[in-house]
């Protein structure tokens, strides 16, 4: 009989970027509550406190803009965790609406330091960890904006259009060591996405909810290690 094994999410170490609210809250509540142990990391200690408090886990305050935030944050790995990581979840991610008149240079800039800069350099050093280890994963959370342009969408949906092809680059390079690189596209999600508040938004019948992401990202990971999903894809069931 076929021995089949999926992913233990429980005792595993999980990395979640811009983890405070949201979809990366979302994920790395799921993963606690299958046992696994988490470290999100985000821009607002306040935020990040609360939160790690509220569903127990552990926290950095960490901007992946940042090459030295990222640079502390696998420090902390090294100290707390003994260099052991299992999953990085690439999630922390900005933007906003703007048509193609009212766009600035400053806009590529500041969406791409975050969405496609800061997350090359997350999964570099969490590929690093998995090499000495022999597996390990990467999770990128993208956007169907990274699949089909919308207007207004021209910084944001670039940025979510270059995470799409990097990881497609570290799907081909990181799989000879065992490593997984999953692309997560959600459709629209309840979150504070565009809201320069930074406000959560209501949950909305026919929206989907930052659960049923970290629900498919997990489900994801817990596949037998043999296979991995390289893009899944996450609508509403009618939007409209």
């Amino acid at each position: 009989m076929l021995n089949v094994e999926k992913m233990n999410i429980k005792n595993s170490k999980i990395l979640v970027t811009g983890g405070s609210s949201g979809i990366g809250k979302a994920i790395a509540k799921l993963a606690k509550e299958k046992g696994a142990e988490v470290l999100i990391t985000g821009r607002d200690k306040d935020k990040l406190k609360s939160v790690a408090d509220e569903i127990g886990v552990n926290y950095l305050l960490a901007d992946v803009a940042k090459e030295k935030d990222i640079e502390a944050t696998f420090d902390w790995i090294k100290t707390n965790w003994n260099d052991k990581l299992d999953v990085l979840i690439n999630n922390a991610g900005i933007g906003y609406r703007k048509t193609l008149n009212e766009v600035e240079w400053q806009d590529f800039e500041n969406i791409f330091q975050v969405n496609v800069f800061g997350a090359a350099i997350m999964a570099k050093h969490a590929a690093n960890i998995f090499k000495t280890n022999g597996k390990g994963n990467i999770v990128n959370i993208a956007s169907t904006g990274g699949v089909k342009g919308y207007p207004t969408g021209t910084p944001y949906s670039a940025s979510k259009f270059a995470l799409r092809g990097m990881t497609q680059c570290w799907q081909a390079e990181l799989r000879p060591h065992n490593i997984r690189v999953f692309l997560v596209n959600p459709s629209e999600v309840t979150t504070a996405f565009a809201n320069p508040e930074r406000d959560e938004r209501d949950d909305v019948a026919n929206k989907l909810r930052p659960t049923e992401i970290a629900h498919a990202t997990i489900s994801a990971l817990e596949m037998d290690d043999r296979g991995f999903i390289p893009e899944l894809t996450v609508w509403a069931s009618n939007p409209f």
